[in-house]
């Protein structure tokens, strides 16, 4: 009887954790210290004993040693630990698709050429099951992108511990996508299998130009004073002239990103690069125009047959010897779900030409500042937003990163989710200890 009530307790407490009953972390009410861990600000600075303190979200006070200035409510003591800053995910479909074979369930694609008043802030699931196994892995902050059509509307920043989208918003808008026509002439056949003579680096300019038109027709839209109509298009890539918002341009090839890099100076726009494959290539031209890039999938085979095979790990550290800014991304198309492996592509950088410590900047300082909100997160310094991860191993090896706590604006969070308690449900069932 008394094996069969434990069996009962066990079950009854697996429910009342369960993910559907997860619920965001409320607001910071009092002071906590991290004390004794070894501090990675996020800049390439590390300090050995070190200890932090927060209050209300912000941190006041970091440094090396005791700190003795006033006895907070709590004492987390990070000995042997690391502590970082939260990592952010630049540019992903996060909970916009939930299951993507499910259209019920995908809410990232518009259809239409041209929508840049599209926001994907609105279609935001903060209940999406995904998201807890990326705060798992430390990261706490995520740029969600819409995709479709050449325009394809605007990207805000969320932080993973919400309820609905209007919580999640951390910074709202920063900036318009633009999907670049692919400007490679490649063998096409139709349905027969006979080949298609198409000229598509000619049809791909074509529908750059008609771009170009949309934006001169906009910028003469927003220098008017009063207008007969509103219209919602324009309306919506105004941040672009005035530079409160940037054009992220997804392109791979050496033509696209000098094709992007016209467009953008035409315009005056701030302009950064996703995808990028091949950036390693042209860095003096892209520091040249203060273009940054979003690398995305550094895990992957080279782009054409004559590059190393490991081109894609040393991209990373190309582009960081010629002082360009840049972080790296999951590629959408590979799956919202594997966003969770962020730093330890990182980590395999930092094999490639990078120290541990510039790799770690990759995915927090640089990501923050190549969305703009570096003023709010990124690094462990006084003022900032304490969004913070402690690991009993090394964040970026597969191998010993561990998760210990997580704060969000100095919220404690959750980092269950549905993977670790199926995990722990069948470590009971087999008497796994």
């Amino acid at each position: 009887m008394r094996k069969i009530y434990l069996n009962l307790t066990f079950f009854i407490c697996l429910a009342v954790n369960a993910q559907e009953n997860m619920h965001p972390s409320p607001a910071q009410h009092e002071p906590i210290l991290i004390k004794n861990g070894t501090l990675h600000i996020g800049n390439g600075e590390v300090i050995e004993n070190g200890y932090i303190l927060f209050e209300k979200g912000k941190i006041i006070s970091i440094g090396k040693g005791e700190y003795n200035a006033m006895n907070p409510a709590k004492v987390i003591d990070a000995r042997g630990k690391q502590v970082y800053p939260g990592l952010i995910s630049p540019s992903t479909n996060l909970g916009l698709v939930e299951v993507s074979s499910v259209r019920s369930t995908a809410d990232y694609y518009e259809v239409g050429i041209m929508n840049p008043n599209i926001h994907s802030l609105f279609a935001y699931n903060a209940d999406s099951k995904v998201i807890n196994t990326l705060r798992t892995n430390g990261i706490l902050l995520a740029n969600i992108v819409p995709s479709g059509g050449m325009i394809s509307g605007s990207s805000s920043v969320v932080q993973l511990d919400a309820w609905n989208w209007e919580d999640a918003k951390y910074k709202a808008d920063i900036g318009i996508h633009f999907n670049m026509p692919v400007l490679l002439n490649r063998n096409l056949s139709s349905g027969s299998g006979a080949p298609v003579q198409v000229d598509q680096v000619k049809a791909g300019m074509e529908k750059i130009d008609e771009a170009r038109v949309f934006f001169r027709e906009a910028k003469g839209y927003n220098n008017e004073s009063k207008h007969s109509k509103t219209n919602l298009k324009f309306e919506a890539v105004k941040g672009l002239f005035n530079r409160s918002q940037t054009l992220f341009v997804h392109c791979d090839l050496v033509r696209e990103m000098i094709v992007a890099i016209e467009f953008a100076r035409e315009f005056g726009f701030k302009l950064v690069i996703v995808g990028g494959s091949d950036s390693w290539i042209i860095p003096e031209i892209l520091k040249e125009n203060g273009v940054s890039v979003i690398l995305s999938q550094p895990h992957s085979l080279p782009a054409t047959d004559d590059e190393d095979v490991d081109q894609p790990y040393k991209t990373g550290a190309a582009l960081q010897k010629a002082g360009i800014l840049f972080t790296i991304c999951q590629d959408q198309s590979f799956g919202y779900w594997r966003q969770r492996d962020l730093p330890f592509q990182a980590g395999t950088m930092a094999a490639y030409g990078l120290t541990k410590e510039e790799a770690l900047s990759t995915i927090t300082l640089n990501a923050a500042k190549i969305l703009g909100i570096d003023d709010l997160t990124g690094s462990l310094e006084n003022g900032k937003d304490a969004n913070i991860i402690i690991s009993e191993g090394d964040l970026l090896d597969m191998k010993s990163s561990r998760i210990t706590n997580g704060y969000i604006q100095g919220r404690e969070i959750n980092l269950d989710n549905k993977q670790t308690q199926l995990f722990e449900k069948y470590k009971y069932k087999y008497s796994i200890q």
